[in-house]
């Protein structure tokens, strides 16, 4: 994984726990943060590998169940142990193995976001995400009131939260951090879209994302 990518990612859970009082916020508090965000990732990521040995656990009873019933091994003799039977894989059994996937994926991934942060070399991860959050703070008012302007026809205080805090860390990144490629900065925000919010939320982001992008001129 990437390190600004993880940082991204931290910045993403930093930013959804501050409340109003932003400017509040010095620097050890988001140290402090940053530490509790970190906490969380590592708990998630541990609920996503429970969920997800839970539906292995289920797979494997399924599977074992089929074999048991089939008719091979019905005609065996009771006491006799069950041989493995040609099973087709149906959709619903894609289906599950899609989803413990797609589980494994986000608690490997939160994992290594939480030991990137941790390991004294990778303190680009930390760095970074308190960069975007410090520059957020300092330029909260002009952010908001880009994403105020550009999304038409959205009540801003009706927006999901979510939503907001990744178009405030992409806005932030573009016209103040201004060190990764612009390209990057959208598509990891997408990114952040599609895992964290919901499934309209990716378009709408990309849409304000555009119009801040060509109105002020940022290549």
């Amino acid at each position: 994984m990437q390190a600004r990518r993880a940082a991204r990612e931290l910045a993403f859970i930093l930013l959804s726990q501050f409340d109003k009082k932003i400017t509040s916020y010095a620097k050890e508090s988001l140290d402090d943060i940053i530490l509790k965000s970190v906490r969380i990732l590592s708990d998630s990521a541990s609920e996503d590998l429970k969920t997800s040995l839970g539906s292995l656990l289920d797979m494997k009873n399924r599977i074992d169940d089929y074999e048991a019933e089939h008719e091979i091994n019905l005609n065996r003799p009771l006491d006799a142990t069950n041989v493995s039977v040609p099973m087709q894989m149906t959709g619903d059994f894609k289906s599950k193995i899609d989803e413990m996937i797609e589980v494994a994926e986000k608690a490997l991934l939160a994992l290594e976001i939480a030991e990137f942060t941790t390991l004294e070399s990778q303190s680009e991860v930390k760095d970074y995400a308190v960069k975007i959050a410090q520059n957020y703070q300092q330029n909260h008012t002009e952010v908001d009131d880009l994403i105020k302007n550009y999304s038409t026809g959205w009540d801003f205080d009706r927006l999901i939260k979510m939503d907001k805090d990744i178009l405030r860390i992409a806005i932030t990144e573009l016209l103040y951090v201004k060190e990764a490629p612009m390209k990057v900065v959208v598509d990891e925000a997408l990114e952040l879209a599609k895992k964290y919010s919901t499934d309209d939320s990716a378009s709408f982001i990309n849409g304000v994302l555009a119009k801040v992008i060509v109105d002020k001129g940022i290549k």
